[in-house]
């Protein structure tokens, strides 16, 4: 007995009873409320939860009979398409009564919906353990099994295609080459580079007719555009915008790499990072932002000048000596629009 407690008198212990007996009472009613508003369907499936709720928050019945309602209220839930709470009831219920089959049967479906596969075998195996002839349990099983066996053929192409684009990536850095936010999609769609058996990169390449650009962004050009015919192949020059755009991290790389494949769905890749980006200005010996390339160059050898930034895929601008353009473009005082 506490210190100070005194016993209690035959009429407290019969009140206390009395309470008791209510509780239990009130909460069987309760109980037998939910039921019924199940029965009447969707739009009394609140009602239903509210009525089992009450019920568990009198704590007045068994463990038993407490799983009962935490099982009911599960049920609703899911009906409702309320899966985290339904499991949470149904992990409830089977606390208080690990023998609960209906409520081991709602944590399959619950852990099945918010694809915890593991747990839902885990609860269909106690389940059938305490049902074995239990067919919708069973056919819970064969469901597992067939999801198990979608998830692990996409966990194989995703880690696939995240090793397939971090040798890409090791291929830049291998050959020097500065990647960044990719350009003129609008025109290309996606396009990526491609690592062969012989360790080659193909990469798709974007020609850009300068004066042509200028033309539309002043205005609609004439067509046909080249009235003089001065973009004929001895006249044609070929040139990269020097120090453009900004130097994406590795991460950032894998992530547009990853853009269209079976790891396109991951939210962030979460692999290794290098600095963070930074943005690049122009230098050059001339005070021109165009470099003019030897077309006896690979492209590699190109890619690899410390002054280009690929944006997405390598972007090369052509001009004609022939043209009236021409000064104006490599004196540095024209820009590319802004496209995509």
């Amino acid at each position: 007995m506490d210190s100070g407690s005194e016993p209690k008198i035959d009429d407290e212990i019969f009140d206390l009873e009395a309470i008791a007996a209510l509780k239990q009472s009130t909460a069987f009613e309760l109980k037998e409320n939910g039921n019924e508003y199940v029965k009447k369907g969707r739009k009394h499936y609140s009602d239903a939860i509210d009525c089992y709720t009450r019920a568990i928050n009198q704590k007045a019945l068994s463990d038993s009979e407490t799983s009962i309602l935490y099982s009911n209220r599960a049920h609703v839930n899911l009906l409702l398409g309320n899966h985290r709470r339904g499991l949470q009831d149904a992990e409830e219920a089977i606390k208080l009564c690990p023998t609960n089959v209906k409520a081991l049967y709602r944590a399959v479906k619950a852990s099945l919906s918010l694809k915890l596969l593991n747990e839902a075998r885990s609860y269909c195996e106690k389940g059938l353990q305490q049902s074995p002839d239990n067919d919708e349990l069973k056919k819970l099983a064969k469901q597992i099994d067939v999801k198990q066996s979608e998830q692990e053929r996409k966990e194989a192409e995703v880690s696939k295609a995240v090793a397939a684009t971090k040798v890409i990536v090791s291929a830049f850095e291998d050959r020097r080459i500065n990647f960044g936010k990719a350009m003129y999609q609008e025109l290309t769609g996606i396009k990526k580079p491609v690592l062969d058996k012989n360790n080659i990169l193909h990469w798709p390449v974007l020609l850009l007719y300068a004066e042509l650009l200028y033309m539309f962004s002043e205005s609609s050009p004439p067509l046909p555009w080249d009235t003089d015919n001065a973009y004929t192949r001895d006249a044609l020059e070929l040139y990269y915008e020097a120090n453009s755009g900004v130097c994406l991290p590795k991460k950032e790389i894998l992530n547009y790499l990853l853009e269209g494949t079976a790891a396109s769905n991951l939210e962030k890749y979460g692999g290794e990072e290098t600095d963070a980006a930074t943005h690049t200005s122009f230098s050059s010996d001339n005070g021109t932002k165009w470099v003019k390339i030897n077309e006896r160059r690979t492209l590699h050898d190109i890619l690899k000048n410390s002054d280009i930034i690929v944006p997405g895929i390598p972007v090369f601008f052509v001009v004609s000596r022939k043209s009236s353009f021409y000064r104006n473009f490599t004196s540095g005082n024209w820009s590319p629009p802004n496209i995509g």
